[in-house]
């Protein structure tokens, strides 16, 4: 009998902003590898969650939102997610099943539609917010949206990250249409992104968590350094992680600190504990507030921001 052939390429899941592309990440790779947050245009790192299978390896690629950019910082990021596109495999678009496809979706697919080769595929997502019936019709519109831009979809998929309904059936489709080749990265690797991105992108999502009214997503982080701390044991390592989180004006440093730097204190116990939980070793972290004035626009900031 001859082996099964194996399979591994690359996925990504697009969507407008909260459409539920990292929560599904997650779910398929099984560990919490992209950020969520309930705030729109979080995510700016393309972060890679590893779906390891007896029979393929399936790499997820996680782009920023598609969007009409407003700032040099928003055409950058558009431009990484068209260069992703046509990278990757297959393209996979989340269309939330508790929201009616708007414009934000027609602007997305039509764009989609310049990419040459590569393979689209439709999933509804957070069907777990919707009633049968309207996730029945959610997957006509679909259909149709895929029928006015001249998009053809190999699947159009229901699935809700959160409840795990279809998620393995998501992960089948994935794979057969991934082209046969090599296991691409080790064994027990969730993501390729360095440990820095990670812990970076940990701290800025506690930091957003408490702030969701007064500060829009003007924050980033950079880990200015990260060693295990000497002259530990081996068996009681402690990981140093010292971090500056950067906002635009004095007034954010003001919310983002607290009151008597209760805000700042929570946000670093938050980042903590997600940082130990993904990294399996005991944390100090140390976070600074610091202002760069209108950094979403000015090119050089943008530069010293890893963007």
């Amino acid at each position: 009998m001859s082996q099964p052939e194996f399979r591994s390429g690359f996925a990504c899941f697009v969507g407008r902003p909260n459409a539920g592309k990292s929560t599904l990440t997650n779910a398929l790779v099984g560990t919490k590898v992209v950020i969520t947050s309930s705030r729109p245009q979080t995510t700016r790192t393309v972060v890679r969650g590893i779906v390891h299978r007896p029979d393929a390896q399936l790499i997820l690629v996680d782009t920023p939102g598609l969007h009409r950019p407003r700032t040099l910082l928003g055409e950058r990021l558009n431009d990484l997610v068209m260069a992703t596109w046509s990278e990757v495999d297959v393209v996979a678009v989340c269309f939330p099943a508790d929201e009616k496809i708007g414009p934000g979706d027609r602007f997305l697919v039509t764009e989609l539609a310049k990419v040459r080769r590569t393979i689209r595929v439709a999933v509804a997502t957070k069907t777990d917010l919707a009633s049968p019936d309207r996730i029945a019709e959610h997957l006509s519109d679909i259909a149709a949206l895929g029928e006015q831009t001249g998009t053809e979809w190999a699947e159009i998929v229901p699935v809700s990250a959160v409840s795990g309904d279809q998620v393995q059936l998501l992960a089948d489709l994935l794979v057969g249409l991934m082209p046969e080749g090599p296991q691409l990265y080790p064994d027990g690797d969730l993501t390729d992104a360095p440990e820095e991105i990670l812990a970076a992108e940990l701290i800025r999502e506690a930091a957003l968590e408490g702030v969701r009214d007064e500060l829009p997503h003007s924050i980033a982080v950079v880990v200015e350094e990260m060693g295990l701390r000497d002259g530990r044991p081996d068996d009681k390592p402690l990981l140093d992680i010292y971090a500056d989180l950067y906002v635009e004006r004095d007034s954010q440093k003001g919310i983002v600190i607290g009151h008597r730097g209760a805000r700042l204190k929570d946000v670093g116990t938050r980042a903590r504990q997600q940082i130990e939980a993904l990294l399996g070793t005991p944390v100090h972290l140390s976070l600074h507030v610091r202002v760069a004035k209108d950094w979403q626009r000015d090119p050089r900031q943008l530069r010293k921001l890893g963007f």
